[in-house]
């Protein structure tokens, strides 16, 4: 199972596997609070994309084609994290405050996909 979760919420037993996938480390919480097992951001959206989209929900369709497309250019590290986890759920960690218009939501989708393969 892959779960989504705030760094700033609280670190529970069943979120298993912590990976943080933001490309810049979260502000006010250190590397103890946070609990991470992992931290990816190679996977995460470029600086780029992520300036260009800065949470627009008008911009969220355009962003995650343009993500699934950077996604799909890390596909061993897709497959690596999902060995890593070795059948243990995963916890994609944020620190965004905006849950729907995330690049989480996008990276759940494609390894959900990948998983299923």
């Amino acid at each position: 199972m892959i779960k989504l979760k705030r760094v700033y919420a609280e670190a529970q037993p069943s979120d298993g596997f912590r990976v943080l996938v933001d490309r810049l480390w979260p502000r006010g919480i250190s590397k103890e609070e946070a609990h991470i097992d992992e931290w990816l951001k190679d996977i995460a959206p470029s600086t780029e994309l992520r300036t260009w989209f800065e949470h627009d929900p008008a911009k969220w369709p355009a962003f995650q084609q343009r993500y699934r497309a950077e996604l799909k250019t890390k596909t061993s590290s897709l497959k690596k994290l999902l060995a890593d986890a070795a059948g243990r759920d995963i916890t994609l960690v944020y620190a965004s405050r905006e849950q729907h218009y995330n690049n989480v939501t996008v990276l759940k989708e494609v390894l959900e996909e990948l998983e299923a393969r």
